[in-house]
C-alpha cells in the first residue's frame, strides 16, 4: 500500500489531537464548566469547518441521508459529550478512561453484525492485548472505581462506537470533509441547549482559556474529526481505524508530561509498551505469520 493511500497517517493525526484534547480539556474546565465547555469547543469547530465549506464548495447532504448525520451528531457528540462529564464527575479519570478504551472492541463487534467484517485471529490477539495494556497503564496503580458513574462510560463508549459505524457509512457517498463537517454541525445544534450557561463563562474568560478552547475546536475536533472520517475512508474495514484508539490513554499521558508537567507512572512505560506491541501484531501480525510459515 502506498503512502498516500494508506489510513495510517490520518488515524495517527487523529489520536494525536484527540490525545492532546484530554490535556486542553483538563486545563479549560479550570475556568469552564464541563457542559458549556463542551457546546464552546464544538461551536468553535463548526466556526472552523463553516469557513472552509464555502470555497471548498461542500456537496450538501442528499435529502435521504440528513437523518444519519443527525444520527453521527447525536451519538458522536450530543450523547457522547453528556455520557462522558456526567460519567466523569463520579468515576475516576483511571476507570473512565479503561471503559473507553472498550470502544474499539464494540465497534469490532458492531462492524461484524452491521457490515460483515472479519478479523482475523492475530488481530482479536492483538485487541486482547492492547486492552490489557491500557488495564496495566490505568490501574496498576489501584485507581480502579465502581459507582454508578460506570453505566454512563459504557453509554459513552457505545455512542462512540456508533458514531464510528456512521462515518464508514458516510464516507462511502460523501468526502471525509463532508462527513465530518455535517455531523458536526448536526451535533452542535444539538449541544446548543447550553448556549445560556456558555454566555457568562465565556465572558469571563482570560485569554489563555480561550486559547484552550480554539485548539480545542480547531485542532481535537475539526481537524481531527476530518482526518478520522478520511481514515475510515480508506481503510479496508472499521476495526483497522477504531483500533488507534488504544493508543490515546498512553500518549495523553506523555503530552501531559510534556505540556502539563504530569508526570507519568511507571504504569505508563509498562502498558504503552504493551499497547505498542499490540498494535504491531493488529497492523503486522498476519505478515509475520506468513512470513515465518516460509
Amino acid at each position: 500500500m502506498r503512502f498516500r493511500d494508506s489510513f495510517h497517517p490520518y488515524a495517527i493525526v487523529t489520536i494525536v489531537f484527540w490525545s492532546l484534547a484530554y490535556v486542553f480539556t483538563r486545563l479549560a474546565l479550570r475556568h469552564f464548566t464541563a457542559f458549556p465547555l463542551g457546546f464552546l469547543r464544538y461551536a468553535a469547530a463548526s466556526i472552523a469547518l463553516a469557513a472552509i465549506a464555502v470555497p471548498l464548495k461542500l456537496k450538501r447532504p442528499k435529502r435521504g441521508d440528513v437523518k444519519w448525520f443527525l444520527a453521527a451528531g447525536l451519538f458522536g457528540f450530543f450523547l457522547y459529550m453528556l455520557t462522558f462529564n456526567k460519567g466523569s464527575e463520579s468515576v475516576t479519570a483511571a476507570t473512565g478512561s479503561v471503559i473507553i478504551a472498550t470502544v474499539p472492541v464494540i465497534t469490532a463487534l458492531f462492524a461484524r453484525v452491521i457490515y460483515r467484517e472479519r478479523l482475523s485471529g492475530f488481530k482479536w490477539f492483538a485487541i486482547a492485548v492492547e486492552f490489557s495494556g491500557v488495564v496495566v497503564l490505568t490501574l496498576l496503580d489501584g485507581s480502579f472505581s465502581l459507582n454508578p458513574g460506570l453505566l454512563c462510560m459504557f453509554l459513552a463508549a457505545i455512542a462512540l462506537s456508533a458514531y464510528n459505524l456512521l462515518q464508514r457509512k458516510l464516507t462511502k457517498s460523501y468526502t471525509a470533509l463532508e462527513a465530518s463537517a455535517f455531523s458536526i454541525f448536526a451535533g452542535t445544534l444539538m449541544l446548543a441547549v447550553f448556549l445560556p450557561a456558555s454566555v457568562p463563562e465565556l465572558g469571563a474568560a482570560p485569554p489563555v482559556q480561550l486559547f484552550y478552547v480554539a485548539v480545542l475546536g480547531v485542532f481535537s475536533s475539526a481537524a481531527a474529526y476530518a482526518a478520522w472520517s478520511k481514515a475510515f475512508a480508506k481503510a479496508k474495514n472499521t476495526s483497522s481505524v477504531s483500533n488507534y484508539m488504544f493508543v490515546t490513554p498512553f500518549l495523553t499521558s506523555l503530552l501531559g508530561f510534556a505540556i502539563a508537567g504530569e508526570t507519568p507512572a511507571f504504569s505508563t512505560c509498562i502498558g504503552g509498551a504493551v499497547i505498542l506491541f499490540g498494535l504491531l501484531i493488529f497492523n503486522f501480525g498476519d505478515r509475520i505469520f506468513i512470513f515465518i510459515r516460509r
